[in-house]
Order: structure tokens, then sequence, then C-alpha cells
């Protein structure tokens, strides 16, 4: 599949369609057709759907590179839910669904990278919130799904059901990590602001707090802890990543050497401090697996056994939901987060 020849005219054409269209991102789009390979477009509008939707699509495939990379196999006879997938001793479902901005609000594009947008980007309990609220409704859209729909076909039945969600909710969504999908999964949010006004007072870092609800704009309470209590059993896990992006693309292209900058935060041990680094895409390492997330639920009905996804650059967490500790294994390989910027030379 070439997902790149339009199928639709320009008018129709999604945002970030038409920025991948230029003749420097030709190496990215080769990496993506290659993720793409093997892929089977069972309703026939998976290219269409990516040149006037995108994000859902994307993340689509970007999921279905890394169970390749997981040597894991795609059942393309099942019409639904998304993917049903297999190891040599387990299988499982898949439902991808994406976070989306809500009406009125601002696109992920919408950035106007001036002083007061950039200054915003230094607090973060306000893209937070956004992101918990948004994430809350693409999860309970779905668990509402499985419930009415899925659990009745035969092949979910008696098998872990995971959620993929990927966040596209608002501009510098990918500044969020885990602070929103832990605090909505197991009510445990760290609180950075609070560090960042006074970090004298926090010599280990960002405190973490359980703040039982966020609220949304017109007042009303959203509960946290999906994970924390048996009320969704049915959810195996969450899987995540907010470094999912089409940066991630550009950071593994290596066809225009210092002329594309990225900028990551990594952790490379197990207690998981944050390390800055500043590359050229060339010196730059990353991986498709690379920023992924695995959230348990210690309530699963049907759990996702640990080694689906033990691979180098998967970080898993698990709750204890009689200390509420939360383990997370990989972070002595764990992509936080991820920018690149494509430097403009000027012929004087």
């Amino acid at each position: 599949m070439d997902f790149f020849e339009p199928q639709v005219n320009e008018r129709k054409q999604h945002h970030n369609f038409k920025n991948i269209l230029i003749p420097e991102r030709e190496c990215e789009r080769r990496i993506f057709n290659s993720w793409a390979k093997g892929f089977v477009d069972r309703d026939k509008k998976l290219i269409k759907e990516f040149q006037t939707t995108f994000n859902s699509s994307f993340w689509e495939v970007y999921l279905f590179q890394v169970f390749k990379d997981l040597e894991l196999t795609v059942d393309w006879s099942k019409a639904t839910p998304d993917f049903s997938v297999s190891s040599q001793e387990n299988e499982f479902i898949v439902e991808a669904t994406t976070a989306n901005a809500a009406n009125g609000k601002p696109n992920e594009w919408d950035k106007k990278f001036d002083a007061e947008e950039i200054a915003k980007t230094k607090r973060f309990a306000e893209i937070n919130r956004e992101a918990i609220i948004r994430l809350s409704n693409a999860f309970l859209y779905k668990s509402k799904k499985y419930l009415e729909s899925y659990s009745k076909i035969e092949h979910v039945k008696g098998k872990p059901f995971v959620l993929a969600i990927a966040p596209f909710e608002q501009p510098y969504f990918n500044l969020q990590y885990n602070r929103p999908i832990s605090a909505l999964l197991y009510n445990q949010y760290v609180n950075e602001d609070v560090y960042l006004d006074n970090p004298e007072e926090y010599p280990n870092g960002p405190p973490t707090e359980f703040l039982d609800f966020v609220e949304k704009d017109n007042g009303a309470e959203i509960p946290l802890g999906f994970f924390a209590n048996n009320d969704f059993e049915h959810i195996s896990a969450v899987i995540f990543s907010s470094t999912a992006t089409w940066g991630k693309l550009s950071a593994m292209g290596i066809d225009f050497g210092s002329d594309v900058e990225v900028g990551s935060v990594w952790s490379h041990t197990a207690d998981g401090i944050p390390v800055k680094h500043l590359y050229s895409n060339q010196e730059h390492n990353e991986r498709a697996v690379d920023g992924l997330q695995i959230y348990h639920n210690p309530f699963a009905t049907n759990p996702l056994p640990f080694e689906l996804f033990n691979k180098k650059g998967i970080v898993q967490s698990y709750y204890d939901p009689e200390y509420g500790n939360i383990t997370r294994y990989g972070l002595d390989h764990a992509l936080y987060f991820r920018t690149v910027t494509r430097i403009t030379r000027k012929i004087l």
C-alpha cells in the first residue's frame, strides 16, 4: 500500500498529511510504508482515512509495527475488534483509539510559538487536566463498546482485552509522558508544578498526589483510578504512548544528517532519573517500540501476560491496590520525551 498517493483533493486532506508530503520527508514516508507492509485493509478505507483524519490510522499502523517487532502475529480474518494478536503461547485482543481535541478547543497543530504560549508549556496542570479528560472519554467509550458488543464475539471471549490509546487531544500533548494516564488509571498524579514552585521542599523530585477526581469545564467531576478497583475488570491493560507521532519517523530517518535535530529525554537506570540529550538524527538512536507504555489492571478477569511486551524500550506498570504502589519495569531504557527540529539553512 502507498499511503501517500493522494486519494482525496487537497481541500479534504488533513493538516498533518499535507505537512508530510514535502520532498524533505521522503525518507520518513518510506519508513512508514515499511511499517504498513503486511497490514490488511479489511474495509478498504484505511488510506483515505489516513489522508483525511490521519491520527487514528497512523496509530493503528504504528501498533502493527510494534507487533511485528515483538514477533507477534495478527489474525486478519477477524473483522473486529482492530487486532487479534497471538504469540506461540498466548492470544489477546487489542482495540485502538485516540484521544482527540474537544469541540471548540485548539487542535494539536494549533501552536503559536509565542512567548505566552511557550510559558504555558512550563506549567503542566492544565495540559494534564485536559489530557485526563480526553483520555477518559476515549477509555469509557471503548469500555462501553466492549460490554455491549465485543464481549459477545466468540473469538474475543476469555482472552485479554487491551485498549491502545494514543493522545492527540491538544497542542503540546507530547509533553505529558505518563502523568495523565497514571492519574486516570491508578489515581496517582505526579505534581510537577508544586515541585517547580518550591524545589527545595522536594529533594526526591515532584510529589505524587491522590486527586480522586478532575473537574471538567462544566464543573462535572471525572473519578480517577479506573484500575484501582474492579469496575473495569474486563479491560486487561492499556497500551499508551505520547511519543508515537510522526516525529518518531523524523527521528528514525537518517537522510538529512544534522539538518534534523532531535532533543530527547531518556531514563537509563531502573530508578527512572531523566537525562536530556540533543543529537542530529544520524546520532539519535530510536526504534518504534521506544516510548511505549503498558498499564496492567490488577483486577483484570483475563490478565495480559508480562512476557508479551517484555522488550527493551517498553515500560510496563503494575499497581498494587493493597499498598497503593506502582512498580515500573523497563525504566533502564525508557524514552520520556522527544522533539524534532528541522533546520533550514539560507544561502547567502
